[in-house]
């Protein structure tokens, strides 16, 4: 029996508890989906290590899942746009069952493997694109489907799964297994699984996005100020990193497109905001070397 399928006797009182403990209950063991993720850092690291150059070459992050997973994969690739301008099409998810299964239950698409291979060549996958198949229990079809068609044609393929003994982590090139075990509700993946699934994800994700100059320390340098909250937060990372004040720094966003980067190496540099943004480009976009090797 898979490991999130097993049910386990410490909660077989569930139903019985009162809606503080059951809520205490739920809580308390999402603390075995940080402890899965932790376990799984060095095939974490190892997966986006291999995804990085492959993204530097122009590939793509291409995401792959049904029900829950495919969800939280979808989310992932959602957020890469406002948190790192990263181009909607150079993140995309693919779910089983289409678009409608984020709001609406599929049946039956988890199985449908050769739609999963459909899925994917309608994206006309390349050597420089990184699949990325997420299922808990490591065996749906339609998540290994995509592997063995992604794997075939060159792509690096990475697996999320929840159960150490899944096929899809023989089919992987970067396996990450997220051993949650039993969830409180036996074989509700939604619980646990999916919260270590979303661990696994963030920290895959954000890894590369410093990894490819996304990142200066810790701060969001390479978000898409698109509302006012965000061009506040834009003005702010301006003047915090050139000690400038916060009319200066709005002033030089605006001429730079709102792009903080080339705001920054504008202002500190003494360049114009064209100047800048092309030194950043050969560059590779890293703002700090932008700024260390001019000093």
């Amino acid at each position: 029996m898979l490991n999130t399928e097993v049910i386990s006797a410490a909660h077989a009182d569930l139903d019985t508890l009162s809606p503080q403990d059951l809520a205490r209950r739920f809580i308390s063991d999402q603390q075995g989906a940080v402890q899965a993720a932790l376990a799984a850092s060095d095939q974490i690291g190892a997966a986006s290590a291999a995804a990085a150059p492959r993204l530097r070459a122009g590939g793509r992050l291409l995401y792959f899942g049904a029900g829950t997973s495919g969800r939280l994969a979808l989310l992932d690739a959602v957020e890469l746009g406002p948190t790192f301008s990263w181009p909607a099409a150079r993140a995309v998810a693919s779910l089983a069952g289409g678009l409608g299964a984020v709001r609406l239950a599929v049946e039956g698409a988890e199985d449908d493997g050769p739609q999963a291979e459909r899925d994917l060549l309608a994206l006309r996958p390349t050597p420089q694109d990184v699949v990325i198949s997420v299922a808990a229990s490591g065996r749906t079809p339609y998540a290994m489907a995509v592997l063995r068609a992604a794997r075939a044609l060159g792509a690096l393929t990475i697996a999320i799964v929840n159960n150490p003994q899944a096929p899809m982590i023989e089919l992987a090139e970067c396996p990450i297994v997220l051993d949650t075990g039993p969830e409180v509700i036996a074989g509700s993946t939604r619980l646990k699984a999916g919260t270590a699934q979303k661990i696994a994800l963030n920290a895959l994700s954000s890894s590369l996005m410093v990894q490819l100059e996304k990142v200066y320390g810790n701060l969001m340098v390479d978000l898409r100020a698109t509302n006012a909250k965000l061009v506040t937060r834009a003005t702010g990372l301006v003047a915090r990193i050139t000690g400038a004040d916060e009319a200066a720094a709005a002033q030089m966003l605006q001429a730079s497109g709102l792009e903080v980067k080339t705001a920054v190496v504008a202002l500190q540099l003494g360049l114009t905001p064209a100047a800048a943004r092309d030194r950043l480009a050969t560059l590779g976009g890293s703002l700090r070397r932008a700024l260390q090797e001019a000093s």
